[in-house]
Order: structure tokens, then sequence, then C-alpha cells
């Protein structure tokens, strides 16, 4: 069996700067470099924070403290009729489309309206289980981010959408949600529906802060496919990754570092996300087959690069075969050096010349 194909995310986001041109230029730019989807965010700002809320500090450090969280999401949302352009813009590029809700509303509009078949729930909606239900409930195929969550607070998360894929008529509770997670039916719509992103909600994400591992945890503990959602720069974290087998990745595309807005230092511009799609590629095809066997490339080097056996001296018929009338030189012409413990102290079947190999 041949290692699947890492599905990549290009990750837009808000890098459009609530821009519909912008938001074009990032899918040819997503589509050019390989990228199997583009993602961009879905929400109406005043559903999504309180004038009170305060901006996260990289968000300061992009974008100043001048606004608060609020007026700068408003600047960022798209329309719905962005969303209907960059879906159509999306089919000319052959790339997927894919979005974050981040209310129930704007769930709705990508399940129902748009009839988006995945949907990518953010880390920050986690513990947002009124959105978990009624993405469950919309039957789709989902990608759950788990940045800033525990082992404890996933294991919720997923018994709410056990609840939700079950589509029962009890009422929704604690109770409730962990008596389907329980559930083998519920289980199985899991496997079959939800794929874990491990995640680091920094940026830039620290690299002692990354802990890959995490996904090997994750996959033991809750039987479900795992992937990587990268915030470090550069692309060695999201290559790692793949190699630890993440099935799905996830980085952030800008079409300038420079650009003003929260996400953009934290991005890969176009030709380097190019390069990182082709890295996963390399890697996948590295990865191979869970077999170890010479491969047929390697057969022509075999008896060239191995050692055979061979007398250091002349040998009369007869005469025992010692450590002193034996060595190992390449190439293999005759026995093979592995050999050598088998004819140890045996007689020489025939007189054998210095350099001569054993036959």
């Amino acid at each position: 069996m041949t290692t699947p194909q890492t599905l990549i995310i290009a990750e837009a986001g808000v890098n459009h700067n609530g821009s519909i041109d912008l938001a074009l230029q990032l899918v040819d730019a997503a589509a050019q470099a390989g990228a199997d989807f583009v993602k961009f965010q879905t929400f109406k700002a005043d559903r999504l924070a309180t004038s009170a809320a305060p901006k996260a500090e990289y968000q300061k450090t992009t974008t100043g403290t001048q606004e608060s969280q609020l007026e700068m999401l408003r600047k960022l949302e798209l329309s719905d009729g962005d969303h209907q352009t960059l879906i159509a813009h999306c089919k000319r590029r052959g790339i997927r489309f894919l979005s974050s809700p981040f209310d129930v509303e704007s769930l709705q509009f990508l399940a129902k309206d748009l009839a988006l078949d995945v949907i990518k729930i953010p880390s920050g909606e986690i513990t947002n289980s009124f959105l978990l239900l009624e993405a469950a409930r919309s039957d789709r195929q989902l990608i759950l981010s788990t940045g800033m969550a525990s082992l404890e607070e996933i294991e919720a998360a997923l018994s709410v959408l056990a609840f939700g894929y079950l589509k029962t008529t009890d009422k929704p509770n604690r109770a409730a949600f962990h008596a389907a997670y329980q559930n083998a039916a519920a289980r199985t719509k899991l496997r079959e529906r939800v794929t874990l992103l491990h995640c680091t909600t920094e940026y830039p994400a620290p690299l002692d802060d990354i802990h890959l591992q995490a996904m090997d945890v994750m996959r033991s503990r809750f039987d479900l496919t795992v992937g990587y959602s990268d915030h470090t720069p550069g692309l060695t974290v999201t290559i790692a990754a793949v190699a630890r087998g993440a099935r799905v990745i996830e980085k952030h595309l800008t079409l300038n570092r420079e650009l003003p807005g929260p996400d953009h230092k934290a991005s890969l511009e176009p030709d380097a996300f190019a390069l990182l799609v082709q890295s996963v590629r390399d890697v996948e095809r590295a990865l191979g087959k869970p077999i170890k066997e010479c491969q047929p490339s390697e057969t022509k080097n075999r008896q060239i690069a191995r050692k055979g056996l061979y007398a250091s001296a002349d040998i009369a018929q007869g005469e025992l075969l010692t450590a002193q009338n034996l060595t190992m030189k390449r190439p293999v012409a005759g026995k093979s050096a592995f050999d050598y413990w088998d004819v140890l102290g045996t007689p020489a079947p025939r007189p054998i010349s210095k350099g001569e190999p054993l036959q």
C-alpha cells in the first residue's frame, strides 16, 4: 500500500485584507502552487466579537493598537457575493474552495447555500458546542483544528460531534454528549467524517511549543485521521509533519509578507508555498511503502558495494582456511563475506592463488 496523498490547504484566511481582487489573486497563487484547497474565513464581525474584545498580542504587533479587534474584523469580512465569486473562480482554476465559519449563521451559509462538502472548524471554536453540534448535523466532512486545546477538550468536542452525527432527538447536554461518544455507530461516523489538525495557536509559533509528537498521541487516543496546521516560519516543520504522518496540512499564504494585516508575517509568499507543495510531494514519494527490501535501483550495486571472500595468500589443496589466509574485499566474485564463518577451519577443495575469490 502506497502512502495516501496529503491534502494541502493554502490558508488565505484574511490575507485578502477585505479586497475581493486580492482574494482572487490568492486563489490564483494557491492554484499555481499546486494546493488542493484554498481556505478563507466566513464571519460577520458583529457576531464574532464584542466591542470590548482586545486584539491578540501578535495582532497588536502587526496592525497596531489604534482600533479594536471588532473594528479590525469589520474590515476583513467577505460578503456573500464575494464567496460566490471566489467559488466560481476556484472552479475555473481547478482548486477546491474551503472556509472556516465562526458562527452558526455562517456555517449554515457554507453548508446549505454554498453546498460545501467540507467545513473547517477553527481552533477558537473547539469549545463552541452550539457551532459544533450544527456542524455535525450538517453531515459534512469536518476538519477540526485543535490549537490551544487539551486532550480532554478535544474529546469533549468530539462528543458533541458524535451526538450531532447520530441525529438523535434527545436533548443536548453534557451527559447526552458523553453517551453519544460511547456509541459505536457515532464513533464510526467520527472516523468517516472528522480529521483532527494539531496546531499551536501563536503567530509565529515558537518551535519549542510545536510538539509534533502530539499527532501520534491524538491518532492513538481518538482513532481519527490526523493532520497539522502550521504557524511556524518557513517550511521545515510542515514537511516534518508530513513525514510523521499528517494526512492534511495547512499553511498561510500571502502575496506579500509586507502587506498590512494580522496574518501576513506568519504566511508564505507564492514561490515559497510552491516549494512547500513540491517538498510535500517529494516526501510522500520517499515515504513509499511499509517494506524493507532491495530496490530495483540498488540491485546493480549489490555486487560492487558488498565484499566477497578472497585468498590473502597462496593456499594449497587441503590446507585449512584461516584468518591468516583469508580476507574480505570488493566485489563479490564468489562466496560472500557472510560465508566467512562457514568456511573458516575447513580444507581448501583445490589450490587457491593469492587474490583469487573463493567459489
